[in-house]
């Protein structure tokens, strides 16, 4: 059997990273990995290509003759630069996914995997479902110019699937954590934000960004990157949009509290009701998942924490 040339856009980056290591381990497999300004790493049996994905140039040279799309790649940050720059994730986003999703089309590229986001769901206690968001329904204030952008790019991608030549994966996955991801103040979200907090604290307490009481739904990367592989697998319809997460919220103050446990550390908690903090609750309905693709997560939050924390020992160096 020919191997598969699959094509991972934003191999660099925490979630693209986290595929291309996995991915390429499949002998089945060629993959080619594209990055921009984030250097490539070593990998065994992968072609990374530098490549400006808002260039249509760039883009028609790298799709064509490949069978399965992993579009990873994407302008990204945390709740600061939402809050203080919400137009860093429109523009650049919207344009290179049109390019993406356009020569997929017109080079008949058999498979398209887009990962989207939960941000145009709305805040509450219930868990939300695929079906939970209509074009009618307004999107919390802070997530507006994000959420209706990947509103946009799933639409997108179902029209393009109703051609019959390319079928699309949409994944509206939760909070993605776990090896790769951005372990900074600047740039991370309230994961990767808190083991660094929490393993670099010196004086024997950890700030929290507002009240803590807000709630994510929290995935380990692993258990996304087994999802995409069974998507690949099994995957028959044109078009599927799909929640992807652990299926359960816990609020930061809890989550904080439990990273601080899994380390070891005696360390108090302080809230800064002054910093950026954006004040919903989030958990996610992942029965479609489980239904369509037999796909459930495998990793609690307890043992994605553990391993999360063992990963930053091994391989972050204070500075």
């Amino acid at each position: 059997m020919p191997k598969k040339n699959i094509l991972i856009c934003g191999a660099t980056g925490f979630i693209g990273r986290n595929l291309t290591e996995k991915i390429s381990k499949n002998p089945n497999c060629q993959v080619f990995a594209t990055y921009n300004t984030r250097p490539p790493f070593q990998c065994k049996g992968v072609e990374f290509v530098q490549a400006d994905l808002t260039k249509i140039s760039d883009v028609n040279r790298l799709v064509g003759g490949i069978d399965i799309l992993i579009q990873a790649a994407a302008t990204t940050s945390g709740a600061k630069d939402i809050i203080t720059k919400p137009h860093y994730h429109v523009t650049d986003n919207a344009v290179m996914n049109s390019l993406l999703f356009r020569s997929a089309f017109e080079k008949s590229t058999p498979h398209v995997i887009f990962f989207s986001c939960t941000v145009m769901y709305q805040s509450g206690d219930k868990k939300v479902s695929e079906t939970d968001f209509d074009a009618n329904q307004e999107i919390f204030p802070s997530y507006f110019g994000v959420g209706w952008t990947k509103v946009y790019i799933e639409k997108m991608a179902q029209f393009y699937s109703r051609f019959n030549k390319t079928k699309f994966t949409i994944i509206r996955h939760s909070n993605i954590y776990g090896p790769h991801d951005k372990y900074d103040l600047e740039r991370s979200h309230v994961f990767g934000a808190t083991v660094a907090k929490v393993l670099t604290a010196k004086s024997g307490k950890v700030t929290v960004w507002g009240t803590g009481e807000e709630a994510r739904d929290l995935l380990y990367v692993d258990d996304l990157v087994e999802f995409v592989e069974t998507a690949i697998i099994k995957q028959q319809s044109p078009y599927e949009l799909v929640n992807v997460g652990l299926g359960s919220a816990i609020a930061v103050k809890d989550l904080v509290a439990k990273i601080i446990q899994h380390s070891g550390k005696n360390l108090e908690i302080q809230y800064d009701t002054t910093k950026p903090t954006i004040k919903t609750k989030l958990a996610l309905d992942i029965s479609k998942a489980e239904k369509v693709y037999g796909w459930k997560p495998q990793t609690t939050l307890d043992d994605g924490i553990k391993k999360s924390l063992q990963w930053y020992n091994e391989n972050i160096k204070e500075i």
